[in-house]
């Protein structure tokens, strides 16, 4: 399948935000007043899709997953929206990406960036078309009052940009609950990258979140793992203590193609998993499907902040324990 490069930004370019998961109702009047001043401030008119209303809601926090694909599709038929941001993530985005007209979003391809939850909306987006698609920050994520400023920065280096970007730890690192007290914040000195395993490695960046990932195995919402594939995954909470982490990252690694898998870049991981860096270093040394190739941890994404912005279905340089990120 032909890779399609969606167009980059620029100032006077419309955005349009979609709740393919959880709903606007969860996003507080201060952190959407903050992040569509800040999309604003880029030279971006917000919008948002139909259904994407305070009164939708269901006791999923959700709702029905027609209306949620409906808004998917109206934003990209819309010849004047450059770009899709989702609202925020949550339990259930796969639920409407065998509802997607893929033959509409390939005619119409867009910048889309989301995470956590919206791997699967991503996943399933890039698998069917080849549109190049980003695992970063939500609208509500550009919400946040303090410590925003690495995430922005990268935000607007990928999406406004051709240039390859060279990744840099962020200074501090927070994983607090922001989104309830804007100014209750604590921010952690970051130790910068774990080099797990030294090596090279250049290729197609393929990923998200990986119990989310995982829902996609045996699926064609799947991308294949073609050769030189470099993998991105992060987990969040409970999901990304050492059990889980390690049994979900051992069912990828018995895909049949893994094998073309060369390198491998793994999000920080939030408090709540107590994971360290020498129980990751166990579950990377036990798995001989990852012999050999680089593998970069504590790396700026994933369900702490600040996050950095992924081009799943560009490209990825590891060399030196850093990472380029190419569109």
């Amino acid at each position: 399948m032909q890779k399609i490069i969606p167009n980059k930004l620029q100032k006077g370019d419309k955005i349009m935000v979609v709740a393919p998961a959880r709903g606007l109702k969860l996003i507080g009047q201060d952190c959407r007043k903050i992040a569509t001043e800040r999309f604003k401030a880029m030279g971006l008119e917000v919008v948002f899709a139909p259904n994407t209303k305070d009164e939708n809601w269901d006791m999923f926090g959700s709702w029905n997953a027609k209306d949620r694909a409906d808004d998917v599709m109206y934003a990209f038929k819309d010849k004047s929206v450059k770009a899709i941001f989702t609202v925020i993530g949550g339990f259930n985005s796969n639920q409407i990406i065998e509802l997607l007209d893929y033959d509409v979003i390939k005619q119409n391809p867009k910048i889309i960036c989301g995470f956590s939850d919206i791997t699967s909306l991503l996943n399933a987006i890039n698998a069917k078309t080849g549109l190049e698609v980003y695992y970063g920050p939500h609208y509500s994520s550009i919400g946040m009052q303090k410590g925003c400023e690495y995430t922005l920065n990268y935000l607007q280096k990928i999406l406004f940009s051709d240039e390859a970007v060279a990744l840099e730890p962020a200074m501090e690192w927070s994983d607090d609950l922001w989104f309830i007290d804007q100014e209750k914040r604590e921010f952690i000195k970051n130790e910068g990258y774990w080099n797990i395993q030294d090596g090279e490695a250049e290729g197609t960046i393929v990923g998200g979140n990986l119990c989310t990932f995982i829902l996609l195995l045996g699926t064609t919402y799947r991308p294949q793992f073609k050769p030189n594939t470099i993998l991105f995954i992060e987990d969040d909470g409970s999901a990304g203590n050492p059990v889980e982490f390690d049994r979900q990252l051992q069912a990828l690694c018995y895909q049949e193609d893994f094998k073309n898998v060369k390198g491998l870049v793994i999000g920080r991981f939030q408090k709540s998993s107590e994971m360290s860096r020498e129980q990751l270093e166990f579950i990377i040394k036990s798995k001989p499907e990852l012999r050999n190739i680089p593998v970069l941890a504590n790396v700026d994404f994933g369900h702490a902040t600040p996050i950095i912005t992924i081009p799943l279905g560009g490209t990825a340089t590891i060399k030196n324990g850093k990472i380029v990120l190419k569109k």
